[in-house]
């Protein structure tokens, strides 16, 4: 029994152990009570695996330390899988909203890097996206922005299920793409 729980830690640390994490924001809340005021820390966490996995989560307490890892496990238990463009990009331009934060993320030439604000930075790198283009328009609360980020990465699709969403080859599908960015250049 003594085993498979030392067995178990071991996978659990070895999981933890490919995840990257990011603090986006720590805030200070007060609780109004009968003897005045409880305070408290709210943290905003990324956890991704720089794979193209990611999430990010919420946690509340009345330590710091205790708030980010009730954060970085609520992270890891809603993550999603982006596609990307040669491990590097994204396959389309892509928007996302959460209330009245609104994100335009665009993909990026080879060596462009992450252009992005604070709360968008920590989802890309996390995320594993080292060209992109992004901007935010409307609320730049760290919350809603990183909603909105995620609404829009949610929205980015493979070529290949948009080839078989319309009924193409996917080689079919990337001829008229490079004859489109042939035609622009």
């Amino acid at each position: 029994m003594a085993q498979d729980r030392k067995g178990r830690d071991n996978r659990d640390k070895e999981r933890d152990s490919e995840f990257v994490d990011k603090l986006v924001g720590i805030n200070r809340v007060a609780k109004v009570v009968k003897g005045g005021r409880r305070f408290g820390f709210a943290a905003l966490v990324v956890v991704g695996d720089q794979k193209g996995r990611v999430g990010f989560g919420h946690g509340k307490a009345r330590e710091v330390p205790e708030a980010i890892r009730k954060a970085t496990e609520a992270a890891k238990r809603d993550m999603i899988f982006v596609p990307l463009r040669s491990g590097r990009t994204l396959h389309h331009d892509v928007d996302g909203r959460h209330g009245a934060g609104k994100v335009h993320l665009r993909a990026a030439e080879p060596g462009t890097g992450i252009i992005a604000g604070g709360p968008m930075r920590a989802v890309f790198e996390t995320l594993g996206v080292q060209d992109v283009v992004a901007k935010s328009i409307g609320s730049s609360n760290p919350y809603n922005m990183v909603r909105a980020t995620f609404d829009a990465l949610k929205r980015q699709m493979h070529p290949k299920d948009v080839a078989a969403q319309r009924g193409l080859k996917y080689s079919t599908l990337q001829a008229r793409r490079r004859n489109l960015i042939g035609a622009e250049e």
